[in-house]
C-alpha cells in the first residue's frame, strides 16, 4: 500500500494525452494532486488558483516542431507569474543545446521522452525539494530585511547581528561583485548554502542560474556523468544526451557543496575542468567551454584541508581565492534568541499555533546550549517546541535540551564506548520500527556531534538517505 504523498501539487503540460496519463499515474504517490493540461493557458490559470510544487512542461507543442520555441515562451510566462516556480522541461528532442538554453532561461532540469521512470521520479523529487528550499530561503530573506540586516550590507537571507556575523557580511559584500572563487568553511548547519546563494545574488551573474552539487551524495561511478555530462550510448543506461552540472551552470555560479568529501582520486578531474574551463562529456571527444564562477563549501577544518593526503593543495588554491569561515552558533550566542524567536514565530504560523512567551529562564537555557547542529538544530528544536508546548509560555523541556555536562555546556558528548543502547533494543516489548529507527539516527547524530558524513557512515547510509530520515523524524 502506497504511503502518504510527500508534496502537494504537480502540474504536467503536454499535448500528448498518453504522456499526461503516464505522468499522472507515475507521480500520484509523490503528490497529493497531479493536474494535467494539454493547453498551456489553462495550466497558467490553474497555477494562479493554486501554486504547484513542480511544473513539467513540454518543449514542443506544434506538429513537427523541434526548436522548443513554444516551450521557452511558456517557461517565460510561468516564471513571470511565479519567479520561484520550479519547471522541468520534457521533450522528445533532448539535444544538448535545447537543454542548456532551457536551464539558462530558468528551467531547473529536463527529462527526455521516452523517459526512464526512475530518472523522472528522481528528477521531479529533487525539483520539489528545491521548491521547498526556495520558499524557505525567501522567508528567511524577508525576516532578515526587517530584523537582521547589518548596516550598509543591503538585504541578506542570513540572520544574525553579532560581530562574528558582521565579519561574514563584510566578506560577502566585498567578494560577491567579483568573479573570484570562494571557499566557505563551517560546521554542519551553519548556513553555508545560504551564504553561497547570497554571493550569487549579489554577483554580476545573478540573472543567470546557480547550480548546486552535493559532492557528498554523488556516487563515484556517476561522478563524471553528473559533473561533465554524457552522450547517448556512452554507457548502458545512456539513452540520450545529458548535460553535466558544470555545463548547466555556464554563465552562472557552480556551488560545490561538501567539497571535502570528494575522494582524492577524483579531485584531479575537477581541477582540470576548473583550470581549463572546459569539460568533455562521457563518450564525447569534443571539449565544451564553460564560463562559471565557483563557490565551494566544506565542514572540514583548515588543518584537514591542508593535509595533502586528504585534499590536493593545487585544487585548494584554485578554490579559496576568498575564504569565508562561518562561526558555529556557540561562538555567536548573541544571535541565538534572534534566531529562536524568528523560528518560533515562523512555525507558530505554519502550524496554526498561538504565539507563546519565552520566559527569561528559558532564554538563558537556549543561549547556554552549545547547539552541536548549529542553526539547523536550533530550527528543528524550535519546531518541536511549537508542536509540543502547552500553556501560555514555553518551557525548557519543550526544546528537548540535553542536561548540562561536566564541561559546563548544555550538551556532553557521548563516548563511543559508552553509547547507550537504544530503548527499542533494550526492551523486548518495544518493537516499533519507526521509533527504533528514529532513536538510532538521533544517537548517531549526537555521537558524532551532528557531523552528517560520519553519522551516515556509522549507520551504513548515504548522506542523502540520512537527510531523508532526519526530515522524516523531524531531527
Amino acid at each position: 500500500m502506497a504511503g502518504p504523498a510527500r508534496y502537494s501539487r504537480c502540474i504536467v503540460i503536454d499535448d500528448d494525452p498518453d504522456i499526461l496519463l503516464s505522468a499522472r499515474l507515475l507521480l500520484r504517490d509523490m503528490f497529493g494532486d497531479v493536474a494535467t493540461f494539454q493547453v498551456p493557458q489553462e495550466a497558467m490559470d490553474s497555477m494562479r488558483a493554486e501554486t504547484p510544487d513542480v511544473v513539467l512542461l513540454d518543449a514542443n507543442f506544434g506538429r513537427g516542431a523541434t526548436n522548443a520555441a513554444e516551450g521557452f515562451h511558456w517557461l517565460a510566462e510561468i516564471l513571470k507569474a511565479d519567479p520561484q516556480a520550479v519547471v522541468v522541461m520534457i521533450t522528445a528532442h533532448a539535444g544538448v543545446q535545447v537543454a542548456v538554453e532551457a536551464m539558462k532561461r530558468g528551467a531547473t532540469d529536463f527529462v527526455s521522452k521516452p523517459w526512464s521512470n526512475e530518472r523522472l521520479l528522481a528528477t521531479v523529487r529533487t525539483a520539489a525539494a528545491l521548491r521547498n528550499s526556495r520558499v524557505e530561503a525567501q522567508t528567511e530573506h524577508q525576516k532578515a530585511v526587517v530584523a537582521a540586516s547589518p548596516a550598509g550590507s543591503g538585504t541578506s537571507p542570513i540572520l544574525g547581528q553579532s560581530p562574528a556575523m558582521a565579519r561574514v557580511y563584510s566578506l560577502i559584500e566585498r567578494a560577491a561583485p567579483t568573479d573570484a572563487n570562494v571557499l566557505i568553511l563551517g560546521e554542519n548547519g551553519t548556513g553555508k548554502e545560504l551564504v553561497a546563494r547570497e554571493i550569487h545574488r549579489r554577483s554580476r551573474r545573478a540573472d543567470n542560474v546557480m547550480i548546486s552539487v552535493d559532492l557528498g551524495a554523488v556516487a563515484e561511478s556517476l561522478f563524471d556523468s553528473e559533473l561533465f555530462g554524457h552522450v547517448k550510448g556512452a554507457f548502458t543506461d545512456a539513452k540520450a544526451d545529458r548535460i553535466g552540472r558544470l555545463q548547466a551552470a555556464d554563465g552562472g555560479t557552480l556551488f560545490l557543496d561538501e567539497i571535502g568529501n570528494l575522494p582524492l582520486h577524483l579531485q584531479p578531474k575537477l581541477l582540470t575542468a576548473l583550470e581549463q574551463r572546459q569539460v568533455v562529456p562521457v563518450g564525447a571527444n569534443k571539449q565544451v567551454p564553460v564560463d562559471i564562477r565557483v563557490v565551494a563549501a566544506t565542514n572540514l577544518s583548515p588543518s584537514a584541508l591542508s593535509d595533502e593526503h586528504r585534499f590536493r593543495q593545487d585544487l585548494l588554491f584554485r578554490l579559496n581565492t576568498v575564504e569565508i569561515e562561518l562561526p558555529p552558533l556557540r561562538e555567536r550566542r548573541e544571535d541565538i534568541l534572534l534566531l529562536a524567536r524568528t523560528f518560533l514565530e515562523q512555525y507558530a504560523k505554519k502550524y496554526g499555533k498561538e504565539v507563546r512567551d519565552l520566559p527569561p529562564a528559558v532564554a538563558v537555557a537556549l543561549e547556554s546550549y552549545d547547539w552541536p547542529g548549529n542553526v539547523r538544530a536550533l530550527r528543528h528544536s524550535c519546531e518541536r517546541a511549537v508542536i509540543l508546548a502547552q500553556g501560555d509560555a514555553y518551557e525548557a523541556d519543550d526544546f528537548s535540551l540535553a542536561p548540562r555536562g561536566n564541561s559546563g555546556s548544555m550538551r556532553a558528548p557521548v563516548p563511543a564506548a559508552a553509547a547507550p543502547v537504544p530503548a527499542a533494543a533494550a526492551e523486548p516489548d518495544n518493537l516499533n520500527l519507526e521509533r527504533a529507527e528514529k532513536q538510532m539516527v538521533e544517537q548517531a547524530l549526537k555521537k558524532h556531534h551532528y557531523n552528517i558524513s560520519l553519522a551516515a557512515q556509522e549507520l551504513g547510509l548515504t548522506r542523502a538517505s540520512l537527510y531523508r530520515r532526519m526530515d522524516k523524524h523531524g531531527l
